[in-house]
């Protein structure tokens, strides 16, 4: 009910108000984000993930098509009648209710279509595997990079402060004579330049959380990252005992597959096929004049045999085996190509592994330095240079040193963040190059 609804309906104003602010008060929590773990945000986007749910359901039709290669051989039953009226000479059999039994006795092809069949569901579930360690993957690079990148807001945020500082120092050093206007352009540019670069986190924050909204199914701006739930990244080089992809032996399971597909299609034409049946109707002669023109009429008859086919002369089978050797072959072809790419892709991620930590531990020396640094101009504003002002002492820092000093800080730690992003990056890339993806996630569920 809206106020108005209330009012008539004999509320008092502060009743209607008291409703009004408990519903918001209710709804807040559901709207406020919360710290979510690493482990949670990947198990969700395990189960949110249409690749992993369209990998599934490969692995249903995978094992329905073994089911029904093995299921060739298992007689199957159906009942049925033909049951009408018929004047003269009858067209048919009038059978009440017929039962008809079918199997397949023998067959060299059928053999290798189960073996297809097999390795086909084999290929399936290594494919389901290989999706979820992609989404694993993407689900964890997102959620580290947001959580760096907040963290580099908080200290732009700061930077920004200091600037503003600066800008007022060096308005009234300006006004005073002792800075030129040179000096304040340049302090009002870094502001610029630090909104720019505010923005610019601010845009890459609110699209890393939307994929994770996608990736999660969560609402937007409903989770927080927990830096604490981030656990230490394995260390793995390529010199280790590298293990294969999911995907790329999902590639191999498939190409063995539709060999044995292949090799089936081509048995088809080469050896004879025998079937059984079996069949019994339940024949009446209510309807029609059946007697009338054949004797000894009987309601029971069986019959049941077997069938052989020897198709040495089919042309299309020939034909359609020469198909599915050519699909073989393209889908071996494409499972060593799968292989060989990756191998570049393991020899290029190592090679930006060892140059990206070396550029992190560079920019975490930078970071201490300017730590240093702040911490000494600091000490020394408050303490003075301890010297006397005499010709050749060290002049004494002013206000305007300490802002230049927090902000040179507040960019070396940006700079470190933003290496050890690009390093985490690329070692989680390598785990999965390297088919290590495992470890991380026991990482994860141990953390």
């Amino acid at each position: 009910m809206t106020t108005k609804e209330n009012l008539k309906a004999g509320n008092s104003p502060r009743h209607a108000w008291a409703i009004l602010f408990a519903g918001i008060f209710v709804s807040a929590p559901l709207l406020l984000p919360a710290q979510v773990s690493l482990t949670t945000v990947v198990d969700l986007a395990q189960r949110n993930s249409s690749a992993v749910m369209l990998a599934n359901a490969a692995v249903q039709k995978a094992q329905a098509a073994l089911d029904q290669t093995q299921d060739a051989y298992i007689p199957n039953l159906a009942i049925g009648s033909n049951v009408g009226y018929s004047h003269g000479f009858p067209t048919g059999q009038p059978s009440v209710a017929s039962v008809t039994v079918q199997s397949l006795v023998l067959s060299f092809s059928q053999r290798e279509y189960i073996k297809a069949a097999h390795t086909g569901l084999d290929a399936a579930n290594l494919s389901l595997k290989d999706a979820r360690e992609q989404v694993a993957l993407d689900a964890s690079t997102t959620y580290i990079e947001l959580d760096t990148v907040n963290r580099e807001l908080d200290a732009v945020h700061q930077q920004q402060s200091f600037t503003e500082n600066l800008v007022r120092i060096e308005q009234e050093r300006a006004e005073a004579g002792i800075d030129s206007d040179l000096d304040l352009l340049q302090a009002r540019l870094k502001f610029a330049q630090l909104k720019l670069r505010r923005l610019h986190l601010e845009a890459r924050a609110a699209t890393l959380a939307k994929q994770l909204a996608v990736l999660t199914g969560l609402p937007l701006g409903s989770l927080t990252p927990d830096r604490a739930s981030i656990p230490e990244i394995p260390r793995v080089t390529a010199g280790e005992a590298p293990r294969t992809l999911p995907g790329i032996d999902a590639a191999s399971s498939l190409a063995r597959a539709k060999r044995f597909q292949a090799k089936g299609d081509d048995l088809a034409w080469r050896r004879p096929l025998i079937g059984f049946g079996a069949v019994y109707n339940y024949d009446s002669n209510e309807l029609n004049s059946y007697s009338t023109y054949y004797n000894n009429f009987t309601p029971n008859n069986v019959s049941f045999g077997l069938q052989i086919t020897i198709p040495f002369f089919d042309f299309a089978l020939r034909a359609k085996a020469k198909e599915t050797a050519a699909d073989a072959l393209r889908a071996t072809v494409e499972a060593e190509q799968a292989q060989r790419q990756n191998d570049v892709l393991i020899a290029q991620l190592t090679g930006n592994l060892r140059e990206l930590d070396a550029m992190a531990e560079v920019s975490s020396l930078n970071q201490q330095i300017a730590d240093a640094q702040l911490k000494a101009v600091l000490t020394q504003l408050e303490l003075g240079n301890g010297a006397e002002n005499g010709p050749g002492a060290p002049p004494q820092l002013t206000p305007k040193a300490e802002q230049l000093a927090r902000i040179d800080e507040r960019q070396k730690f940006q700079d470190a963040l933003d290496a050890s992003l690009e390093l985490a990056k690329a070692r989680l890339g390598l785990l999965r190059a390297l088919g290590h993806m495992e470890d991380w996630l026991h990482e994860l569920h141990a953390k």
